[in-house]
């Protein structure tokens, strides 16, 4: 017997967790700035794990340091369904990206626990250590990782830009787990987030049902310079790596607007330069930039062009070029029975929804090269996000979070 089709989640619970986890780590009025593995970071895993614990899952956290909250299944032997997200925020984040996913799960736990009702298959909730990226990149390193992606000493051995190492903060704030990172079998996985766009707030839609991704493609890239004078070298004997990032970045700008007018978007985010300093050029700068299109083929001729142009501003600048780590994400990759799930109870409990693409990263990208698995979008202020004005009101959750009860609870059952 499965729950009642008329159960629903607590808003007003739900977004009590949301503002005691805006307390934690506070940035720019209104946002966030918790940094993954910081004591911030600790601060809110604890939280969090008290809550589950509260609740009364099991949790384990492993080797890199995701939170994996279990309820038991009247049949436990069967394949877990998976619902995650992540706590840690960008350095001027909001209060919702990821953390809504998180807490979305807990809520379903506490709906499923008021109603007394036990699933088939067992449910596990999931933090994600890193997935912003924000202090150690590349971004969804952790369900990278379980998935096979990357290896996890490859991982401990990443360094943020105030100099430890992601294996000895993770130490260091206690949540190096036992837990092997290691994907067993998983049944589904489901990710409920904000929209981080402004399609669904444009369009006055409650919920967006995520059908995919834009394919995307980024890369890491180091030049190679020397130091020298600024005064007396000869400008055809200079070797200044910060130029060449420079030149680069501005290079991977101008494929976006190239390629803006369907859509196409490309990005530099980053240029870090050593020395960086008045009077000496700079001999190494590391630059991170990516590209996504909605058309996979597209995408592709994105990306070669950046991966040129790499090597040409290297060239203009005397300096070499070397791609540390290419990654690439989206396209078609939810399943279709997933979807279909969600996009039912949508339409069951007459919602104003949509079909909708989304056009930034997510750990669910990593799941779904594991196991089906599927997205729900609710609703944020004109898009604003990664920005302390990412705004949202406990009604943009509503039909979020219900669909996500019900689509989990009958594919946990089955």
């Amino acid at each position: 017997m499965t729950i009642s089709p008329e159960a629903r989640m607590s808003v007003d619970r739900f977004w009590s967790t949301i503002e005691a986890s805006a307390e934690i780590g506070k940035g720019r009025p209104g946002g966030l700035s918790r940094l993954t593995l910081t004591d911030s970071d600790r601060e809110m895993r604890d939280l969090f794990c008290d809550w589950c614990r509260e609740a009364g899952l099991e949790v384990e956290i492993d080797e890199l340091g995701s939170i994996f909250a279990r309820r038991d299944g009247t049949d436990s032997s069967l394949a877990p369904i998976l619902i995650g997200s992540h706590l840690d925020t960008q350095i001027n984040g909001g209060r919702f990206d990821g953390i809504a996913g998180v807490l979305a799960g807990l809520e379903l736990v506490r709906t499923l626990n008021e109603l007394g009702h036990v699933t088939k298959r067992p449910i596990v909730i999931v933090d994600w250590t890193n997935e912003e990226g924000a202090r150690f990149s590349p971004p969804m390193v952790a369900s990278g990782c379980f998935v096979g992606r990357y290896e996890r000493d490859w991982v401990y051995d990443l360094e943020a830009d105030d100099g430890p190492q992601f294996g000895d903060e993770l130490e260091r704030i206690g949540y190096k787990g036992d837990k092997p990172c290691k994907a067993g079998e998983i049944d589904a996985y489901f990710e409920l987030h904000i929209e981080q766009g402004p399609i669904l707030d444009a369009e006055g839609r409650e919920v967006g049902v995520v059908t995919g991704g834009y394919p995307s493609h980024g890369m890491r890239v180091r030049f190679e310079g020397e130091t020298a004078h600024t005064g007396p070298t000869p400008m055809d004997l200079r070797h200044n790596a910060l130029i060449a990032g420079a030149r680069f970045l501005t290079a991977v700008d101008d494929i976006g607007w190239e390629f803006a007018v369907h859509d196409g978007k490309a990005t530099g985010s980053r240029l870090a330069a050593w020395p960086n300093k008045p009077g000496i050029l700079s001999d190494t700068a590391q630059c991170i930039a990516d590209v996504r299109h909605p058309d996979p083929i597209t995408a592709k001729v994105m990306a070669e062009k950046m991966r040129r142009a790499a090597k040409a501003s290297a060239a203009m600048a005397g300096c070499v070029a070397v791609i540390e780590d290419e990654w690439v994400w989206g396209g078609d990759i939810f399943d279709g029975e997933l979807v279909n799930g969600i996009r039912d109870e949508a339409v069951r409990q007459g919602y104003n929804w949509r079909d909708i693409q989304s056009q930034a990263g997510h750990d669910a990208y990593h799941m779904a090269m594991h196991c089906p698995s599927a997205m729900i979008f609710t609703p944020c202020k004109g898009g604003i996000t990664h920005n302390n004005n990412e705004s949202c009101e406990p009604e943009d959750f509503r039909a979020g979070l219900n669909m996500l009860l019900h689509a989990v609870v009958k594919r946990a059952d089955r």
